[in-house]
């Protein structure tokens, strides 16, 4: 990050996955939705992400809707009266820089390992695929070897590691 980025935090974030009883979002392919309750060292927050996939099973963008939670507790109490359970929970490790329009995170996962994950965070609106293109030339860029990638996300890779597919970049 010496090209200009500035370091923004690093926290733990305790992500509990869940899914509908009735509407089990893993048992589709590829997985389009996922609801997670995050607990980043007292900061909790809900997230509800909707994935827009290609034809060849790859996504560059979701929709994504967020809000904080003032009583963990009491939402996964609700969250049961519903019969929503509980699926996964990713433990991480992340620290983040500001690089012009992106945050760039780098995550240690418990039980994964080490990941790189760049999101824009601007104020416009680019496309998604071109954007993606502009990230991984930038990290190809930086010479950091052998360079990876899945369209999965963490929670996919510890719930069913024998299903992901890397790309090399």
């Amino acid at each position: 990050m010496k090209q200009g980025g500035k370091f923004k935090y690093q926290t733990r974030q305790l992500d509990e996955y869940y899914t509908p009883t009735d509407r089990d979002f893993t048992a589709v392919r590829p997985i389009a939705e996922w609801l997670r309750l995050r607990d980043a060292e007292g900061k909790c927050s809900i997230n509800y992400k909707y994935w827009h996939y290609e034809a060849d099973g790859r996504s560059n963008y979701c929709d994504e809707h967020e809000s904080a939670v003032e009583d963990m507790p009491a939402m996964v109490n609700l969250f049961n009266a519903l019969q929503f359970h509980k699926i996964v929970t990713v433990d991480k490790i992340r620290r983040a820089w500001q690089y012009q329009d992106w945050e760039i995170a780098i995550d240690k996962i418990k039980d994964l390992g080490d990941f790189v994950e760049i999101e824009y965070k601007g104020s416009k609106n680019p496309d998604p695929k071109q954007e993606t293109d502009v990230m991984v030339k930038f990290i190809k860029d930086l010479g950091c070897g052998k360079i990876e990638r899945n369209y999965l996300g963490y929670p996919f890779q510890l719930m069913f590691p024998d299903e992901v597919e890397w790309e090399t970049m």
